[in-house]
């Protein structure tokens, strides 16, 4: 049987999230029930989602509008959108993302699994709405950092989806949900593809890849920290596919319980008082999980 999930993304910021959505589409093992925008201007995230899945060919799939923040919210992949008509979209679109959330949850007939790739507003609020939803559900999150941060780094750092809003995952991981996995920077942190792996999708006749590869291109040219011009090369990092992976699937992942603790400057730290999660901490085989993420992307 497939399993039901949420997707809760900030899409349109890294474009990490436009791979991990592309990767969810074709993931037979899941079978996506809503996608969420989380963070910042979610109006504008949620555009995004509504064209992807137009060129997919999935707009069965219901959209929410999820809780905005006030302030600057980068909008890197908004030259995208020029020529989308929301008002011609014919899928459907929620104005209360968190409301369908819940809706969803508690009208599954099967455990839903709820895959958190942004900050946690969203399913924060809803446990304060309907608190049963984590007795009804699993939760999967690209969340933290705990002996590695970015590049493989040795050392905890803040990692961005929990700096983003560090109550909410608090919130969150206290919640009695069924399983509660994460893939913090240690493992998710490592994920690029390159090579002949990167170039079957970079020239895939496939609509969605040359619709991620076209934000892939409009994204590397806005965001800051690109030094480098190496989208005709290789990935970013892509993070947030391997919560989509987690999902279904720890075959090529170590996946260890841990007592957590969030720290008021964003950390997430082994503390024997803390909150019990599973953590993937190492990959068994990085180079099975390429292999896999290619096959999901282009079948």
């Amino acid at each position: 049987m497939t399993i039901p999930v949420i997707l809760d993304t900030d899409i349109g910021t890294d474009i990490d999230d436009t791979w991990a959505l592309a990767m969810l589409l074709n993931c037979p093992e899941l079978e996506p029930k809503l996608i969420v925008t989380a963070d910042g201007d979610t109006v504008y995230r949620a555009h995004l989602v509504a064209k992807f899945l137009q060129v997919a060919g999935r707009t069965e799939i219901p959209i929410g509008i999820g809780i905005a923040k006030a302030g600057a919210s980068h909008r890197y992949q908004e030259p995208w959108l020029a020529d989308f008509d929301c008002d011609a979209y014919p899928g459907t679109l929620y104005s209360d993302g968190v409301q369908a959330l819940i809706d969803v949850i508690m009208t599954s007939p099967a455990p839903a699994t709820v895959i958190s790739i942004g900050a946690a507003t969203n399913i924060a609020r809803a446990l304060d709405l309907e608190p049963r939803i984590a007795t009804h559900a699993r939760f999967v999150g690209m969340h933290g950092s705990i002996y590695r941060g970015y590049d493989g780094t040795p050392g905890a750092t803040p990692e961005a989806n929990v700096k983003s809003d560090i109550p909410a995952l608090r919130t969150v991981f206290v919640a009695p949900w069924q399983e509660i996995v994460i893939t913090p920077l240690d493992t998710c942190g490592l994920v690029v593809l390159e090579g002949e792996r990167y170039q079957e999708i970079l020239h895939s006749p496939n609509p969605a890849l040359k619709a991620l590869i076209e934000n892939y291109r409009i994204w590397a040219r806005l965001v800051t920290w690109m030094t480098v011009d190496y989208e005709d090369v290789r990935s970013s990092t892509l993070f947030d596919t391997a919560a989509i992976y987690l999902a279904y699937s720890q075959a090529w992942l170590e996946v260890t319980p841990v007592r957590l603790r969030v720290t008021d400057e964003g950390l997430t730290l082994p503390d024997p008082a803390g909150h019990k999660v599973l953590a993937a901490l190492r990959w068994r085989d990085l180079a099975a999980f390429y292999d896999h993420l290619v096959e999901r992307l282009d079948p």
